[in-house]
């Protein structure tokens, strides 16, 4: 199935794409209303986790970030990623990392980075989604201004955590959308 770039800088280019079903891409749907809800990206930085294709990481450069960390741990993923980066020309404002989501965070904040928005996308319904929100919620990688944005099936929506409030949820058939704020680390300097 085609995966195609439905804005910014990058409108109409096709992704490379898996091909078998170990890889489940955002659709052009929920892409589509999740870059409308968001809307001016210029600046931004993202933290793309689960990344497979790197379609959600792509549409937010194709929009104007100025750059995103892919992560994901499967080999066939970062190739993807790596070939869709080189295709569109965003190369220059990525990282991709062949790590898995638990060990990809201390990695990064001992780097020091920080996002805007973060999306997390695991596959469904494997018990990765509130591991992967719960270290998040007790990162350094997140401000009080970022929005944290994940793809779940209905079976697996996130329940409360310290430190995040949930803030929208979207629904669009077996795929739900939820967008938190995360609440700064009680040692975290106030602004």
């Amino acid at each position: 199935m085609p995966i195609r770039l439905h804005s910014g800088l990058a409108k109409g280019q096709k992704l490379f794409t898996p091909k078998n079903l170990k890889i489940r891409p955002a659709s052009a749907r929920v892409r589509k209303s999740l870059f409308d809800i968001l809307g001016d990206l210029s600046g931004k930085q993202i933290l793309d986790l689960f990344a497979g294709t790197g379609s959600l990481g792509l549409t937010g450069l194709s929009k104007g970030a100025s750059a995103c960390v892919f992560v994901d741990a499967d080999s066939q993923a970062i190739h993807l990623i790596q070939e869709n980066l080189k295709k569109i020309g965003f190369y220059a404002q990525a990282q991709v990392l062949q790590k898995k989501v638990l060990e990809a965070i201390p990695y990064l904040e001992n780097k020091k980075q920080s996002f805007d928005i973060i999306f997390v996308d695991p596959p469904y319904d494997q018990g990765l989604l509130m591991p992967s929100l719960k270290a998040l919620s007790a990162s350094s990688l997140a401000s009080k201004k970022t929005v944290l944005i994940c793809e779940h099936s209905p079976r697996e929506v996130p329940s409360f955590l310290s430190g995040l409030e949930l803030i929208d949820q979207r629904k669009y058939g077996q795929t739900w959308v939820s967008f938190f704020k995360i609440y700064p680390r009680e040692s975290e300097e106030p602004n």
